[in-house]
């Protein structure tokens, strides 16, 4: 359990490392366009081998196509209200994506080291890789829009947080889960994923870096991926 602990911080570290270095200075728009596209990248690649692939190989394909549905509406549901709440800035969404795909993420890395006692170095490093563009653009976009340096870092931290603490839990849950769930568990993760990318992350990215970013995001896949597989 307390293993279990130590990597989840770890993974989850990222999200307020990467929101302290998105305020630490007033980024260029095409920088943090980059970030972001690069982090797409690595998303796509999570979402396709450690996500679904493994999903599927672990709980069969109906649960995953149960959890990509579930995920995908709740993310999209979450982001509306989120909206007419007034909270519809690119960063807010980005913050909103971490939370929800974050959870199950740090679930499914706690129920593998409980299944397996070792760590998954691919799920960790994508979970790891993936946050530090997702937070390093959404604390960048909300202090443009005018929000305070300290609220940016709690909400991050808050986020951070409850993320660490799902990979204990999904340590004590793992033989008490059945595969199915954990399968379905895993789809949640890539719906609320999947959507996001496609609703501010990557348009994101490409208003602010342009053609480019169609390159920068291969790249992040192809740099995750590789590490998926390693």
């Amino acid at each position: 359990m307390v293993e279990a602990l130590g990597w989840g911080t770890l993974a989850a570290s990222s999200l307020l490392i990467g929101a302290l270095v998105g305020l630490a200075r007033t980024w260029p728009g095409r920088a943090i366009g980059l970030v972001l596209g690069f982090g797409a990248g690595a998303l796509i690649s999570a979402v396709s081998f450690e996500l679904a692939e493994e999903g599927i190989e672990v709980g069969g394909a109906e649960p995953v196509a149960a959890g990509l549905a579930v995920g995908a509406l709740t993310y999209f549901v979450a982001a509306g209200r989120v909206a007419s709440a007034g909270g519809d800035s690119p960063g807010t969404a980005l913050a909103l994506g971490a939370f929800l795909d974050g959870i199950p993420e740090q679930l499914v890395l706690g129920i593998s080291l409980a299944a397996g006692g070792e760590v998954s170095l691919g799920l960790l490093a994508a979970i790891f890789v993936s946050n530090l563009p997702e937070a390093v653009g959404g604390a960048s976009d909300m202090r443009s829009q005018g929000e305070g340096r300290a609220r940016v870092v709690r909400l991050w931290l808050a986020v951070a947080v409850v993320c660490a603490l799902a990979t204990p839990l999904g340590f004590a849950l793992a033989d008490l889960a059945s595969d199915s769930f954990k399968g379905a568990i895993n789809g949640f993760a890539a719906g609320a994923l999947l959507v996001m990318l496609v609703d501010s992350m990557i348009p994101e990215a490409t208003k602010q870096a342009g053609r480019t970013t169609g390159l920068v995001t291969t790249l992040g896949f192809a740099v995750a991926a590789a590490m998926s597989i390693a």
